[in-house]
């Protein structure tokens, strides 16, 4: 049977729903081309919680604010140890004082997920700079609720008094605020991937700035996800995970030699509350990959 582009990307959403399921997850994915501008998704305008993946947002806030010389990215930020948000990486793992430019904050951010740098950020950007510039790029389903120390301060909340180790009952899980999105930051798949774009076109900001942002994204240090779809040396994917309890996501950009540029959104569930499941890492890859893979074979 001879397979034509209508067949390979109306089958697409059926495979890809079927990745997520072998996987033990329930998944929203976005899959845009760039250039051409032509897309395929699951549940790609259900709303999600977004948990790191809205760094994202604050980074184009960010560079939004530098371009319109409403800030210096050099401008240094004093980092003390005491009230930084809590985190396993970057300055908010450290014990002592440090002093870093908003763009290295920024860098931390983006590269390890750090907390505390995030936080710092957004205290000089501000969190309604933030959705001024989602709304001003069309992202209607898109909102920062809160700082990301406020929205962890929730999850230890709502865990009680038995701590983290709550979390690994699914009636606790179940009623965590940073997992609803009508009580958190939020977005969808679909508003993800216009973000990307209009980034990666130099739409969301001017190019010196559009630049410096697709920089520090191919500069994030997990392989586990997204990456992992595409392990080819000549294919460069840049983007930002997001994690919570049985919540895994991430957004990003898969460049091709040839010049094919694509912009996916996968954001995860699972009913599992153990904090490694590497098949629930992997199918973000696999997904991302298949989305990916219909894309290009229309554009033959």
């Amino acid at each position: 049977m001879v397979v034509t582009r209508t067949d390979t990307l109306s089958e697409t959403p059926d495979r890809i729903r079927a990745a997520f399921a072998d996987a033990g997850v329930g998944g929203r994915l976005h899959a845009l081309d760039i250039d051409s501008g032509a897309g395929l998704g699951v549940d790609a305008d259900e709303s999600v919680p977004t948990a790191s993946v809205h760094k994202l947002c604050l980074l184009v806030a960010l560079h939004d604010r530098a371009s319109n010389g409403e800030l210096d990215l050099t401008e240094p930020v004093d980092c003390p140890p005491q009230g930084r948000t809590p985190g396993p990486t970057g300055i908010a793992a450290m014990l002592d004082t440090a002093r870093l430019s908003l763009r290295d904050l920024a860098y931390l951010m983006m590269a390890v997920s750090d907390n505390a740098a995030a936080d710092l950020l957004l205290a000089r950007v501000g969190l309604d700079a933030v959705n001024r510039t989602t709304a001003r790029l069309g992202l209607d389903a898109t909102r920062a609720v809160h700082s990301f120390g406020a929205m962890l301060a929730t999850v230890k909340e709502d865990a009680g008094p038995a701590g983290a180790g709550a979390l690994a009952d699914p009636h606790v899980v179940a009623r965590l605020r940073a997992l609803d999105p009508a009580r958190t930051n939020h977005s969808t798949a679909r508003d993800m991937t216009r973000l990307l774009r209009a980034v990666w076109r130099d739409e969301a900001c001017p190019p010196e700035h559009g630049a410096a942002i697709r920089r520090v994204m191919g500069l994030q240090v997990w392989p586990h996800r997204l990456a992992s779809g595409f392990p080819f040396d000549d294919v460069h994917v840049a983007g930002k995970t997001g994690s919570l309890p049985t919540l895994r996501n991430e957004v990003g950009v898969v460049e091709y030699p040839d010049g094919g540029r694509y912009a996916v959104a996968v954001f995860t569930r699972t009913a599992q509350t153990a904090g490694t499941l590497p098949a629930a890492d992997a199918v973000i890859g696999t997904a991302a990959r298949i989305a990916v893979d219909a894309l290009r074979a229309g554009r033959a």
